[in-house]
């Protein structure tokens, strides 16, 4: 009986192996990173929102409400979409970066890579966010997020769909 072929070897491929040289950051510390990285982004949104303010207020005639309701319609929508945009490009662009990580895990020495060790692509840095914002609060009683307090690396649900891991950064 003939053998198989072995698979094929891609030069600009490596293989994936988890790394073990860090140790990963618990499910408690990642939280406080979170609530840190929440009060950033809650500061740049109120900051929006004071602006949309400051612009409705000074450009609106109050006294025509016919066409004002729709105005602020697109307005809140037009600012829903700019919290959702300002979140997306905190998380993505600081993760991917040289340093990978927010300034909420930077604080407190965490970063997030890919399971091979190596630095997230913008490209899986936002699939990271959006797995974490959308698929991961699917799970009933939160337990793709507590998923980080139990399993061997400590990965969250998101963390294995996008195949990342949270360490402590020496």
């Amino acid at each position: 009986m003939a053998q198989a072929p072995p698979p094929p070897r891609w030069p600009d491929r490596r293989e994936v192996t988890i790394i073990e040289a860090s140790p990963p950051g618990g499910f408690w510390i990642r939280l406080v990173a979170y609530l840190i990285d929440g009060l950033i982004v809650a500061v740049i949104d109120g900051v929006v929102l004071g602006i949309f303010f400051l612009f409705v207020a000074g450009t609106s005639d109050f006294d025509n409400e016919e066409k004002l309701t729709p105005l602020i319609v697109v307005g809140v929508l037009l600012l829903a979409l700019s919290f959702i945009v300002i979140y997306w490009l905190y998380e993505a662009l600081m993760t991917s970066s040289r340093r990978g990580a927010t300034v909420g895990k930077l604080a407190l020495g965490l970063r997030i890579v890919r399971a091979d060790g190596a630095r997230l692509s913008f490209g899986r840095a936002t699939a990271r966010h959006f797995l974490k914002a959308m698929i991961t609060p699917l799970v009933p009683l939160a337990i793709g997020y507590l998923m980080a307090a139990f399993t061997n690396r400590k990965r969250a649900l998101h963390d294995f769909l996008a195949d990342t891991l949270v360490i402590k950064s020496s």
